[in-house]
């Protein structure tokens, strides 16, 4: 290498030096590099250091305990029979296999992502033919070449690899891959987010098919009652002890109970098969489940942990976290187009005449190249570019900020629901111990001639409202618990 040679190499890491310089915070500005103003924006983390629950005593220690949602969904949720729908659900259910088909996808992009940045070699075959002038100076030595050594010497034939390598200085591909490998595990985590959502959705419904299950079950014992006081007033009306009024309000109102089991049932046919839905199965089979346990079902106080936790339990957070490192890293890929772009290409391989001239030494042929280029006319398509994944990038920032904020309003609404739910149902138990005692009292009124058949009528009615509202209130506090779990980021492990 002459003293030539090693100026011009010189000068041009000289030049690569100058522009990776240029990307430097004193540079970022705004430049020939940097031309336009960035508004990338950084999440803010703000959420307090503990859940504030006015019903929770003071000293209580279950906010310093680990989460809730580190418990896997089979501890979770004791009923075998609940088990065993989620495990049908996570393995027909169709939104989670298309789920999975997304994470093939993004991991497939990966690999296309790691493929750009590797050198490309590839195998070539080629064939030419050329035809000069028999006046020039090419057409003479042919004629020559032809009548001594070949007959046909305008026709070449070219064998061997070649290769084509962009060299990444700027870390333009190497932060698009990075930025795709984010995006993957974005995707792990919606999976694990829609397991969640299958999880409690299921167990959501399983419940209420329960407490449909128990209404059911109050309603034919009303309607029992019912039909037997219908009896007794159309037995007292023949011996004229009452009227047609009193008849009719009493077979109105087992008329009315009457009607809403069938609703009743209904619903239970449709709750059935919105869980068969979610399984995806095909059977005429009704769920297995035992209703008759679902009063007395325990639900216990859930342990909440502290709302840092939620980063690590909950799904959602953490995908939108993926997607943040994703944005930022295409941002710094786009803007490295606006640089300088370095490629090498070269090949070797055999040509000749003929292909018996073929791996011969003198049918060796090589080349090698080097070539800068920097885009000038089509800045303004890069530019575009890069304002385009600016704004991704600050759309990403506040998606994560709203799906941080509502995880930790999403606690807060539940633990409260809970408390609130379970002195609901402490105070319409009683109430519904109370219009038992009542429906006694007033048919021993009524049976001498102390009380109306108003009075037993509403009485009846108040006490079948009352054992309505309970099981709804039962549900409301059984489905917190789940919502609380999911609240808190569990049901995906």
């Amino acid at each position: 290498m002459n003293a030539m040679d090693r100026k011009k190499i010189v000068s041009v890491l000289t030049i690569i030096a100058f522009l990776g310089a240029s990307q430097t915070p004193v540079f970022a500005r705004k430049s020939w590099f940097h031309p336009v103003e960035l508004m990338q924006r950084n999440p803010i983390f703000n959420i307090p250091k503990k859940f504030q629950n006015p019903f929770q005593p003071k000293d209580a220690t279950l906010d310093t305990a680990d989460s809730a949602a580190t418990v896997s969904w089979r501890q979770f949720f004791s009923d075998p029979d609940l088990v065993a729908l989620i495990e049908t659900a996570l393995a027909n259910n169709q939104e989670f296999n298309i789920a999975i088909q997304d994470i093939e996808i993004a991991a497939s992009e990966v690999k296309e992502r790691q493929s750009e940045y590797l050198p490309k070699v590839g195998l070539g075959f080629g064939a030419s033919y050329i035809r000069p002038s028999d006046n020039t100076l090419e057409g003479v030595l042919d004629k020559i070449t032809s009548r001594y050594f070949f007959s046909n010497p305008d026709f070449n034939l070219n064998l061997g690899p070649a290769l084509s390598w962009e060299v990444d200085i700027w870390r333009r591909l190497r932060n698009a891959k990075e930025a795709a490998r984010l995006r993957m595990i974005a995707q792990y985590e919606v999976r694990n987010f829609l397991i969640s959502r299958l999880v409690s959705e299921i167990a959501r419904n399983y419940y209420e098919l329960m407490a449909l299950d128990t209404s059911l079950k109050i309603l034919d014992a009303n309607i029992a009652i019912q039909e037997a006081a219908f009896l007794k007033m159309q037995i007292l009306k023949r011996y004229a002890k009452a009227n047609q009024l009193g008849v009719n309000r009493f077979e109105a109102q087992l008329n009315k109970t009457r009607s809403q089991r069938s609703e009743t049932s209904q619903s239970i046919v449709e709750k059935e098969n919105r869980l068969k839905f979610l399984t995806g199965i095909y059977s005429d089979a009704p769920i297995v489940r035992h209703s008759e346990l679902f009063m007395a079902m325990p639900v216990h106080e859930l342990q909440t942990g502290v709302p840092i936790q939620l980063l690590e339990n909950r799904a959602d957070i953490r995908q939108a976290e993926a997607v943040i490192k994703a944005a930022k890293l295409d941002l710094k890929s786009v803007k490295a187009q606006l640089l300088p772009n370095v490629t090498i290409s070269a090949g070797t391989g055999f040509s000749g005449f003929d292909p018996q001239l073929w791996f011969r030494p003198q049918s060796l042929f090589y080349n090698a190249m080097g070539n800068v280029m920097m885009p000038l006319i089509n800045r303004k398509a890069i530019i575009a570019r890069i304002q385009i994944a600016d704004a991704r990038q600050t759309q990403s920032v506040l998606s994560y900020e709203e799906t941080l904020l509502r995880a930790y309003t999403d606690v807060l609404i539940q633990q409260s629901n809970i408390k609130k739910m379970q002195q609901a149902f402490d105070t319409k138990k009683r109430e519904v111990v109370l219009l038992e005692e009542s429906i006694g009292i007033a048919n021993s009124l009524f049976k001498y001639a102390k009380a109306t058949y108003v009075e037993v009528l509403l009485t009846q009615e108040e006490k079948l409202n009352a054992e309505k509202e309970l099981v709804a209130v039962k549900m409301n506090l059984v489905g917190s618990r789940v919502d609380l779990y999911r609240a808190l980021g569990g049901g995906w492990r």
